[in-house]
């Protein structure tokens, strides 16, 4: 009859059931000595390897630590817009402090300086001259057709002789020291001009030309010769005296500036055509004022020509010296003799006026 006998093969236990089994014999050996041995505690549960959590577990921290790497790169996104925006506001404001800090250069100041005496074709080519824009004689017409100023408002005829006379503003036109930016358009210099016109022609040279039998606008024709013919102060009344003398007595004025207007040339002599000339503007020839002034006189000529001096003075001419002054007088023969002596005084000169000698 066989024996039993153990397996040769032992079982297989694990490292706990081992340690159990251990440490049961030496409760039981302690037991035996006489000693409680301590109870064993529970048994503790043996963890399942499942490899579907044993897989899993380390991804848990790299999942977060993906998140926390995206919270990251989004902060420093938000961080680097925000210093962006700062840097561009900062840099407008330092644009803004530049251009306030370097404000641009003020247009360029020119003073037109009209002279007393000048036409309007003369003062078309001053204002050019001095960087104003436009065409100033069609301004000044410009200026009338809008009813800035009407000559006939001051006695004026309708219209004016073709191809004579500059501008139908002619007379008007004040002179005076004009400051205006470069570039601006001469409608400003006309309209500036025609205000100053009014501050010098108003109430009371409408009372003096009435007080004289004249119109306003013959009194500034007047005026305007007496621009043109007197060099010095002195003079002014002394024409103007001239002109109202022969007007009074029907006779031709004879004022050769006059027919210069109406030829555009203030400095060749005149030939005996011209002298012969059919013009209007010619006063040898006709009786009476030309149409319009020949000049635009200023304020001291406009006063002459609204109170004349107080003299029985036909003629004058130019002084032989050279001094500017005219030399008046009442008869003719006196006045071919001074005319003679002027005459000489340019042969001598080879033609020119002579230079004065006074200091």
């Amino acid at each position: 009859m066989a024996r039993n006998r153990r397996s040769d093969t032992p079982t297989q236990r694990t490292d706990a059931e081992r340690e159990r089994a251990r440490e049961e014999r030496e409760r039981r050996r302690l037991a035996g000595q006489g000693n409680v041995a301590p109870p064993l505690p529970p048994p503790v549960a043996t963890p399942v390897h499942d490899p579907v959590e044993f897989v899993a577990a380390p991804h848990l921290p790299r999942r977060a630590s993906r998140v926390r790497t995206g919270a990251a790169r989004v902060g420093a996104l938000l961080a680097l817009t925000v210093v962006l925006v700062l840097l561009a506001a900062a840099a407008v404001v330092l644009v803004r402090r530049a251009n306030r800090s370097t404000p641009p250069p003020a247009p360029k100041v020119v003073k037109v300086v009209i002279p007393e005496g000048y036409t309007g074709a003369q003062i078309a080519a001053l204002a050019r001259a001095d960087g104003l824009r436009g065409d100033y004689l069609k301004a000044a017409a410009h200026a009338e057709h809008a009813g800035r100023l009407r000559p006939s408002a001051y006695g004026a005829p309708a219209g004016i002789p073709e191809g004579h006379a500059a501008s139908s503003l002619e007379g008007f036109l004040f002179p005076a020291t004009y400051e205006l930016y470069s570039g601006t358009p001469v409608s400003r210099l006309v309209s500036e001009q025609l205000t100053a016109f009014r501050e010098n022609f108003g109430g009371g040279e409408v009372h003096r030309a009435k007080a004289l039998g004249i119109t306003p606008y013959e009194l500034l024709i007047v005026a305007s010769i007496v621009e043109r013919e007197a060099a010095i102060a002195h003079d002014r009344p002394l024409v103007a005296a001239v002109v109202y003398n022969r007007l009074r007595l029907n006779m031709t004025l004879g004022v050769d500036a006059t027919l210069r207007y109406a030829l555009h040339d203030f400095t060749h002599p005149l030939t005996e055509s011209q002298l012969a000339s059919r013009s209007p503007y010619n006063t040898r020839v006709h009786k009476g004022l030309p149409p319009t002034p020949i000049s635009n006189p200023g304020a001291a000529a406009i006063a002459a020509a609204a109170r004349p001096a107080h003299v029985s003075y036909l003629y004058y001419v130019a002084g032989a010296d050279g001094c500017g002054e005219q030399v008046f007088s009442t008869s003719y023969a006196k006045f071919e003799r001074a005319a003679a002596a002027y005459r000489e005084a340019l042969r001598k000169n080879r033609g020119r006026v002579p230079t004065c000698g006074r200091k």
